[in-house]
């Protein structure tokens, strides 16, 4: 049996992806919200700083608009992610409400990191937000006017990295990464069965890399080698990041208690 692991965070970014949040119907996933939605209030009521980073503006706005295949098209991703941004704000603020907390959108581009004067208004909002006590920012990408040709350039590329630079932003101590998978393997698990789940890593190499591979689902941009990057900026910065499965939101309940769940990523192995 593992060690337990020494997990202390008092501010927590949790990302939640596509693949988790739909299902593979194209309908949303209701029971997943509504557990994720009672885990981070229970922390937030705890007073632990909470920030929520969720994938599925374009997943649910396929399900909506009864879209099967994710558009190719750049304005017609922007105008599914407008439909569906919609609808998963009022679920999520459905959802939240049943706990007694509200939901504060945040929908932002490459710019809080390349203007000084977006940072400064972003972490404004990120402090004020984070001060009240009931309630819960839900941070996205700007889909509807993030494009990224020639040499204009306002893209993150996708959620996993964002919900990394969202951490290095508010100075979390841990972010939770939410996906499809039970954590980082060896290989493939779906096509080498004796893959080993990685248990801790501490540095992103080229044998870590290789072992990363494929994309996401076709709700979402995602695969194991955006997850490897975003890893890579959370060592940078010495936090902490575990990915593990979110198909029950309460295993964050298991982290913060020191199982050890998923893949953790620090500098400092336990």
């Amino acid at each position: 049996m593992q060690n337990k692991r020494f997990i202390s965070a008092d501010r927590i970014v949790v990302k939640i992806g596509t693949s988790t949040l739909i299902r593979q119907n194209s309908k949303i996933n209701l029971k997943v919200i509504k557990k994720l939605a009672h885990v981070l209030s229970s922390l937030k009521k705890d007073g632990k700083d909470v920030v929520l980073v969720s994938s599925g503006a374009i997943g649910v706005g396929m399900g909506v608009l009864g879209i099967d295949t994710r558009p190719i098209k750049i304005s017609k991703q922007q105008a599914v992610a407008a439909v569906g941004q919609a609808e998963l704000m009022q679920i999520y603020n459905e959802a939240f409400h049943e706990y007694g907390m509200s939901v504060g959108q945040m929908l932002i581009t490459r710019d809080i990191i390349d203007y000084p004067e977006s940072h400064t208004n972003v972490m404004n909002s990120f402090q004020e937000l984070l001060s009240m006590e009931n309630t819960i920012p839900i941070v996205n990408e700007n889909d509807t006017v993030t494009v990224s040709e020639l040499d204009h350039h306002t893209k993150f590329g996708d959620n996993d990295q964002l919900s990394a630079i969202v951490t290095n932003l508010v100075d979390a101590d841990l972010l939770i990464m939410l996906s499809d998978i039970d954590g980082f393997y060896s290989a493939n698990p779906l096509k080498v069965p004796d893959a080993k789940l990685i248990d801790q890593i501490t540095k992103i190499n080229p044998d870590i890399i290789a072992a990363a591979g494929g994309h996401g689902t076709k709700f979402g941009t995602g695969g194991m080698t955006t997850k490897l990057k975003a890893a890579e900026l959370i060592l940078k910065h010495n936090q902490q990041m575990v990915l593990t499965n979110g198909k029950n939101p309460e295993v964050i309940f298991n982290i913060l208690s020191g199982e050890p769940v998923g893949t953790l990523f620090t500098k400092n192995p336990q």
